[in-house]
């Protein structure tokens, strides 16, 4: 790839994310713009604004990258990313916005009447948002590391820095505008290339993807292992070797391994003839990739199971995340909340279409990058595969600006949720200053984290988020909203049990931690056991404590429940507190 046309690419989409949060900086001029957008966001927009925060670098990179190494099994990451709006419409989306709740927090409080529960909300707020920040901060520096040889941290601190700017700025008025923006780039620069890119697949001739065999290598490939790894052989396979291989050093020598498994060395290059079936890559308690594998049978071969985490996981999990639940407050009302959820659903559909699709032909002309750990790295690589030449550059290009943008949103939206929560429950003083400076602590801690982490597939790294929001914001929101009999003490239960035992679980696993068989596939797809043991200790601890039940509470639930003019009068005046305490300008209801 043209590293020129990438870096140019690159800069014009963060000059004009820049330059949009600055229209939005210009025409926001009250608190009440700087964190909700004053509540006058339209569906349109706001769904478009939703969708480019949400479909973020697991999106765009990393389901291509699970497709080209797992197969079709991946799918459903797409389905459940999307059905997840669906859950979302029917059971949460238009009370979520009547409750008035600015962050998640905010909800529990006032379901619940206790500081107590807020404040163990605030802590699951701000854990999900850096588990989500993650991915994203570390999947910039692959993509900068791949378009211009800079460090693999160059990337995640431009985000940062852009994302800082852009949100402490602006606030919510701006990153709207951004938001909505970076959608429809993501969507031009995934559609534009791969029409491009099936065309030629189609006169090329190429195999089919097959997804029940062994990738074939379609010429000579020389092959970079950055961790150390052990490959599976069904067969002799005769390649050249200059590294070390079951610890026995080689210098360009053409070796022979034999069938069965062998140890490969970090730093060692790996030449294939063409036509070799490429190695498949042993799962290992050590192998960054290992704690990944059980829903392609990798590790214990317990597909079925870990189909259903993965199911619940993301049908459950996004109504939890904190940077959706804040999008709703921008709505005018319940009903626009539930249209904007309708027309991202069409929005999310459409998206998911594409990335499937460069898995597909990853699986064809990049089956290499399934061994080297860079499998995420397929969309970007594709056009030079395949075409090759100024189209191949320019369309990398369009791919690169189109894979910023999506780091770009999603770190947005993000940042936004996770500093509103750390102004109104860490810093000592609140308001506009103060939350300039949560942005700052926002962003710089997944940032520290990402530089001494290892790197994780981006897909299944935004999984975790997913199990630990299916596990506790999921049981917290549905039971606060429809069963009148949850408690204080039911619902810090079941944020406990269910979200801390999933956030344990998945923790252990990446750390090695998890004994081979059942108990790893127990703790690496944790939403099957996690989410209904959250439901289960709300609702029985609630039962346990039944005097606790909030006095407030069916006046609550009559406004989540009710339409705005029945539950409100029909016009009123009256001054609206920002998040954490500070004035608004007066607004007027009618």
């Amino acid at each position: 790839m043209n590293q020129t046309y990438a870096v140019v690419a690159v800069t014009a989409v963060v000059l004009a994310t820049v330059l949009i949060g600055a229209l939005g900086l210009r025409i926001s001029r009250t608190t009440s713009d700087f964190y909700v957008a004053s509540r006058t966001v339209r569906p349109g927009l706001n769904a478009a604004a939703i969708s480019g925060e949400y479909l973020s670098a697991a999106s765009f990179l990393g389901i291509a990258g699970l497709v080209l190494v797992q197969g079709p099994a991946m799918l459903w990451y797409p389905v459940g990313y999307t059905a997840g709006y669906l859950v979302l419409l029917v059971l949460v989306a238009a009370p979520l916005r009547r409750s008035g709740a600015y962050t998640l927090s905010d909800f529990a409080e006032a379901r619940l009447e206790s500081p107590q529960a807020r404040r163990l909300a605030s802590l699951f707020v701000v854990g999900i948002g850096w588990l989500y920040l993650l991915p994203q901060l570390q999947g910039a520096g692959l993509t900068l590391e791949i378009l211009t040889g800079a460090p693999d941290w160059v990337g995640g601190l431009l985000v940062a820095l852009v994302v800082t700017g852009t949100v402490a700025a602006g606030g919510m008025r701006s990153i709207t505008f951004v938001q909505a923006f970076q959608y429809w780039l993501k969507l031009t620069a995934l559609l534009v290339p791969v029409l491009f890119l099936l065309a030629a697949w189609y006169g090329d001739g190429a195999p089919r993807a097959r997804f029940d065999a062994p990738a074939v290598l379609r010429g000579h490939t020389v092959v970079k292992v950055a961790d150390t790894v052990r490959i599976g052989l069904d067969a002799p396979l005769t390649l050249t070797v200059t590294g070390s291989v079951d610890s026995v050093p080689y210098e360009r020598r053409t070796v022979t391994l034999a069938a069965g498994t062998h140890h490969v060395l970090g730093g060692t290059t790996l030449a294939f003839p063409p036509g070799a079936p490429l190695p498949e890559r042993v799962a290992s308690g050590t192998d960054p990739l290992g704690w990944s594998q059980p829903l392609a049978g990798g590790r214990d071969g317990h597909q079925l199971y870990a189909t259903y985490g993965l199911i619940l996981a993301t049908f459950l999990g996004t109504m939890g995340l904190p940077h959706v639940a804040v999008r709703f407050y921008t709505s005018p009302h319940g009903r626009a909340a539930r249209r904007t959820t309708l027309v991202v659903l069409g929005l999310v559909g459409a998206f998911y279409l594409l990335p499937p699709l460069y898995g597909f032909l990853g699986r064809i002309y990049a089956p290499e990058l399934a061994l080297t750990g860079s499998a995420d790295a397929a969309v970007l690589v594709l056009p030079d595969r395949i075409l090759g030449g100024l189209l191949g550059d320019l369309l990398g290009a369009l791919l690169a600006g189109g894979a910023f943008a999506a780091f770009l949103s999603t770190a947005s939206g993000l940042t936004m949720s996770v500093a509103g929560v750390l102004t109104q429950d860490v810093l000592p003083s609140r308001g506009v200053r103060h939350f300039r400076l949560a942005t700052l602590l926002a962003t710089a801690v997944p940032l520290a984290v990402g530089v001494v982490a290892s790197k994780v597939p981006v897909a299944d790294a935004v999984g975790l988020a997913f199990a630990v929001s299916a596990s506790s914001f999921c049981p917290l929101l549905v039971l606060g909203i429809w069963w009148r009999r949850l408690t204080p003490p039911g619902a810090m239960a079941g944020l406990l049990l269910g979200g801390g035992s999933a956030l344990a679980a998945v923790m252990a696993t990446r750390a090695g931690l998890a004994p081979e068989g059942w108990p790893h596939t127990l703790m690496a797809w944790p939403a099957v056991w996690s989410v209904p043991l959250g439901f289960l200790s709300m609702v029985l601890v609630s039962l346990a404590t039944p005097r606790r039940v909030p006095p407030g509470t069916p006046a609550l639930l009559a406004r989540l429940h009710l339409p705005e003019e029945i539950s409100r009068p029909r016009q009123t005046t009256r001054t609206v507190p920002a998040p954490g305490g500070t004035p608004m300008t007066p607004e007027i209801r009618r």
